[in-house]
Order: structure tokens, then C-alpha cells, then sequence
């Protein structure tokens, strides 16, 4: 267990303190989780560096969609990168393809030579390529960190075979981090499963809203939204849980 690390997904200062509370080593630090993540405020990051005993990886994602970038996204994302290494960011986490599925390879040099010394992990834009393998020998060509990967499945419970053999593929090159669809009930087989030394997942159950006058009727999105009156929290107990329920074979 002490050779495992834990990364929690999180999309605001209290999820970062119920991370490290719940004993985590880091976070990833998003917005719009349900669009899959994208870039977090400017003032959220600059908060979270102030909270201490916890590493911080920044999404870097300027839209929900594909990942397929425009040239002026490409300069949007290297000053989201510049403006929060300036402010201690640990990491950053980012991907990018071109129109045949392929890693981007320019665009992913561009924001690694950005993103520099800081950590650099490629999100599961991974598991949108054609061939797995292929993406991640480009990536270890480009010296990325770590991947971030379900085994181009929906869940990486479904995708443990291939992670594991992604795994076994990178040997000490790149960290090859499992994610998506990770819980409490399966994490511990995804584990045995794969050999990962590092894992990532969310924590988050639903709270509701402390308001007291609702407006029923009225929505601030459209008709793909979350609730207005409940949203989803990371408590410390459940990344706790994670985390020993990962040292237990299901």
C-alpha cells in the first residue's frame, strides 16, 4: 500500500482539503467535470496553492467536445499554463489530438515545453486514439510523465487487461495511471489486475443546496444540465475508503 500513490479528481478548494484530509498525494484540479473536465479559474488555482501538504495538477482544457484544437486554443491553453506555473502549479494535464485520432504531436510539444519543470500528465484524450500502443510511444518520445487511461473503455475496471499491458509496455518510461468508472468496490481488482502504482478516481456523493427559496422553473443551463440544488462534493471518508479498499483484491 505505501508504494501505491492516489491522485483524486476535485473541482474546488474544499474538494482539495477533503482529498488530503482523506490522504491523498494529489489532485486534479478541474472545472466542468461534466463535460469530462476543463480549465479551472485563474482564482481557484491561485486559492488552491495556498492549501498546503498536497500536490496540485491543473487541468489545461479550454472546452468540453473533442480534442482537436484551433491555433488560437493552442495560445489560450499555453497562457492558462504560463499564467499558473507562475503561481506554483505542481502539474498539468492536457491532451491533444489531430483529426485522424493521432497525438498531436506539435501541439503536445508546445504545451510540455510550456508546461516545464512542472509534471506533465496526458489526459484520457489517450483512450480516443486508434492505437494505444502507438500513442504511447509517442508520448514517451515526447517525455510526458504519466498517462492517464480507462484501456480505451468506458470504465478501467472494463479496461484493466489492456492498462495492465500498457503497463508492463512503458516499464519505467512513462506511469501508466488507470481512471474512469474506479470505485471503492472494484479498485482493488483493477490493481491486481493491472500491477498500477498509481491510481485516479473521484470521490463524490451528492449534497444539496443550502439555499432555502428554489426556483423550480427556472434553469441555468440547457437542457443538458445538473441539478441547480444539489451537486456533488469529495468528503474525506470516501477517499479514504478508496484508498484502503484498493489494497484488497474483489
Amino acid at each position: 500500500m505505501s508504494e501505491l500513490r492516489f491522485e483524486v479528481c476535485v473541482d474546488s478548494i474544499r474538494g482539495i482539503v477533503a482529498a488530503r484530509d482523506g490522504g491523498a498525494h494529489r489532485v486534479e484540479l478541474c472545472s466542468g467535470l461534466i463535460e469530462g473536465g476543463t480549465t479551472p479559474s485563474l482564482g481557484m488555482v491561485l486559492v488552491a496553492r495556498e492549501i498546503r501538504d498536497i500536490a496540485v495538477h491543473m487541468m489545461i482544457r479550454p472546452r468540453g467536445g473533442d480534442f482537436l484544437y484551433g491555433a488560437e486554443e493552442l495560445v489560450a491553453m499555453e497562457t492558462d499554463i504560463a499564467t499558473a506555473k507562475s503561481a506554483g502549479v505542481d502539474g498539468f494535464v492536457f491532451g491533444a489530438l489531430d483529426a485522424d485520432g493521432n497525438v498531436d504531436r506539435a501541439m503536445t510539444q508546445r504545451l510540455i515545453a510550456r508546461a516545464r519543470p512542472a509534471s506533465v500528465t496526458f489526459h484520457r484524450a489517450f483512450d480516443m486514439t486508434p492505437d494505444p500502443f502507438v500513442a504511447l510511444r509517442t508520448l514517451i518520445e515526447l517525455g510526458v510523465d504519466r498517462v492517464l487511461t480507462s484501456g480505451q473503455e468506458p470504465t478501467a475496471y472494463e479496461g484493466a487487461e489492456l492498462i495492465g499491458e500498457l503497463i508492463r509496455a512503458a516499464g519505467d518510461r512513462i506511469i501508466v495511471m488507470p481512471g474512469g468508472g474506479i470505485t471503492a468496490k472494484n479498485v482493488g481488482r483493477i490493481v491486481a489486475i493491472t500491477g498500477a502504482r498509481e491510481i485516479h478516481f473521484a470521490a463524490l456523493s451528492p449534497a444539496a443546496s443550502g439555499m432555502r427559496f428554489r426556483r423550480a422553473d427556472v434553469h441555468m443551463g440547457g437542457e443538458l444540465r445538473p441539478p441547480e440544488y444539489e451537486r456533488l462534493i469529495t468528503r474525506p471518508q470516501s477517499v479514504a475508503t478508496m484508498i484502503a479498499a484498493a489494497g484488497k483484491v474483489r
